[in-house]
């Protein structure tokens, strides 16, 4: 008995990976192997990208919130103490927008955390 081969589903899956390459330069947007390997590679940067999305963040929140905190005479770190000890529960995120969009209002914040 011949073997029998489903194209109709190797085609569907070919047609997915080529439309995922779409907009590539080169070689990499029309042949089979080399589109394959790019939208793979693609796949993982974009996961590894998600996770580095949330640190970037992070990080630029706790810049801007030593940047506005210091205007204030208090580092990062004491500002962040003062902020537990007083039991005042606003994360990064908002203290971060709060320092940059208000700054009367993070300004209130810590003179209540002094």
């Amino acid at each position: 008995m011949p073997r029998s081969t489903n194209s109709v589903a190797s085609r569907a899956r070919r047609k997915k990976v080529m439309k995922q390459a779409k907009g590539y330069y080169g070689r990499r947007k029309n042949v089979w192997t080399v589109s394959k390997n790019a939208v793979e590679k693609g796949m993982q940067y974009a996961y590894v990208g998600r996770k580095q999305k949330k640190r970037n963040f992070r990080k630029l929140w706790i810049q801007r919130i030593n940047a506005a905190a210091r205007q204030e005479g208090l580092s990062y770190s004491q500002f962040m103490g003062k902020l537990k000890d007083s039991n005042v529960e606003l994360n990064r995120k908002v203290l971060a927008d709060l320092a940059l969009n208000h700054p009367e209002a993070f300004k209130a914040v810590v003179n209540k955390v002094k």
